[in-house]
């Protein structure tokens, strides 16, 4: 048996802890694929598990990190080979399967995707589940038949994971990028990025009328509640907005308004199911897309013996971009 090292929730009477501990390939769940684990990234979901802020953890004991990076050590399914570079994510890892904080997964064929030429294991963490959902958005809004000669597209929840990437894959393809943050300190960071104008949140943060002036043609959502009604509420006629998040609320204090006087529309962008081939196209278009030098500037690394205090600051939306986990090379 192979040891290792992984952060674990366990819930009891007195509540859910999450913890270092030390264990062997007997307790790792159901798949055919065995995978190291090089890099996992930090996400806002990944907090709120850690910490129980929300009710991400759908059995216990978890092992959370809803994506990760790594080589497969064995494989019992003809499309992977030891050896092969891999990346995973959604498909109810770190909620429902063990997940990529640790340094073994094992997990079923389907889940996994060859990592994209040209990304390093590190740079797709980089992207990570963020970066999927990021990408799963702007390629709902090309869907639907937007474009940038349309006007343009805002994204709350700019300087967070998926905000970040949205914003450099929407400015890649030509749009006029509107960022949304609480954070005036980071106005520079997202203009790197390719935003062309920053509006603070407050600005969105308390519901206004059902239908404000059309500044925008198309919008990525990632907060959801008042500012997603907000967003909505300043769509352009036969617009849309991806939402994909909820870091300021699950609820929708709106009005319908928008979608019947202006015929705007709701895209819901749902990242946990596996639908492997739209997978395999979100992480071609990021490895096409983003630059290496934008991914490493919206990028920090931090050691495995790090990532259950830095869980704590991106609940509290202290986090900027994207967080690394070096989880192969920290014994934590």
């Amino acid at each position: 048996m192979t040891r290792f090292r992984a952060i674990r929730i366990e819930k009891t009477d007195a509540g859910q802890s999450a913890s270092y501990v030390d264990l062997d390939d007997s307790a790792l769940m159901d798949g055919d694929v065995d995978v190291d684990v090089l890099f996992s990234g930090l996400n806002f979901k990944d907090g709120a598990a850690v910490t129980g802020a929300r009710p991400v953890v759908r059995r216990f004991p978890m092992i959370p990190g809803v994506d990760f990076s790594g080589r497969v050590s064995a494989s019992r399914h003809p499309a992977f080979s030891a050896g092969d570079l891999v990346v995973a994510g959604g498909c109810g890892l770190g909620e429902a399967h063990f997940g990529g904080f640790a340094q073994k997964a094992r997990l079923p064929a389907d889940w996994l995707s060859p990592l994209p030429a040209g990304l390093s294991p590190a740079r797709a963490m980089a992207l990570g589940t963020a970066g999927v959902t990021a990408a799963f958005c702007v390629m709902a809004l090309e869907r639907f038949g937007l474009a940038p000669e349309r006007g343009s597209v805002v994204v709350t929840g700019a300087a967070g994971g998926v905000g970040s990437v949205a914003v450099a894959l929407l400015a890649q393809a030509g749009w006029r990028v509107v960022a949304v943050t609480g954070r005036a300190e980071e106005a520079d960071y997202l203009r790197s990025l390719g935003a062309s104008d920053i509006i603070d949140r407050a600005e969105l943060a308390a519901v206004g009328k059902p239908l404000q002036s059309q500044q925008f043609a198309a919008g990525v959502d990632a907060v959801g509640g008042a500012t997603l009604v907000n967003i909505l509420a300043r769509i352009q006629f036969d617009g849309a907005v991806a939402a994909c998040g909820n870091a300021q609320s699950m609820e929708f204090p709106g009005s319908v308004a928008p979608f019947i006087l202006r015929g705007v529309s709701l895209l819901g962008i749902e990242s946990v199911t596996p639908r492997i081939a739209l997978r395999h196209a979100a992480w071609e278009r990021l490895a096409r897309d983003i630059a290496p030098a934008v991914l490493d500037s919206l990028t920090e690394t931090i050691p495995f013996s790090a990532a259950l205090a830095r869980a704590q600051e991106i609940v509290g939306g202290r986090v900027r971009g994207r967080i690394v986990i070096d989880v192969g090379g920290d014994s934590a």
